[in-house]
């Protein structure tokens, strides 16, 4: 399975500006800039839409590591506080912080911190942070 995102960028990196879509239509030509990322301004940006994967992806894991736990969650809200920090060379995602609150009934404590363990550990969006990238670049005349 493979889905995909596109994003446009138009200008240098401060006066610029960009739209982000997806396949699904959810986002289509949403704005981003420099202001929506490093300052204040209407649209998104990379470092809130990879909190947004990164809390659903989550959440759905937890699910499934309850589930195997014979649980049923009622509710799982997970909240992701994405760091993006200067650094030599340049910035850097350097954390994702996962805040989740989760109505399980049945669920001892216990339960929960293994099932939350392996969701964190198992979640795809968690293993894509410490994922090799690949590039195919071209440079159209």
């Amino acid at each position: 399975m493979k889905r995909s995102a596109s994003a446009v960028w138009t200008g240098d990196l401060r006066s610029g500006k960009g739209a982000i879509s997806t396949e699904s239509g959810v986002l289509s030509e949403t704005p981003y800039s420099f202001k929506t990322r490093f300052e204040h301004g209407p649209g998104t940006n990379p470092e809130e839409l990879i909190g947004a994967a990164h809390a659903g992806c989550f959440s759905m894991a937890l699910s499934l590591e309850l589930q195997k736990a014979k649980l049923i969650a009622e509710r799982i809200e997970t909240k992701a506080d994405v760091t993006l920090e200067q650094k030599a060379g340049g910035f850097a995602i350097t954390a994702v912080h996962l805040t989740t609150r989760a109505k399980v009934p049945g669920a001892s404590q216990s339960n929960f911190e293994e099932a939350t363990e392996a969701a964190k550990a198992g979640c795809p969006v968690s293993k894509l942070l410490r994922a090799d990238i690949t590039l195919d670049a071209k440079l159209e005349a």
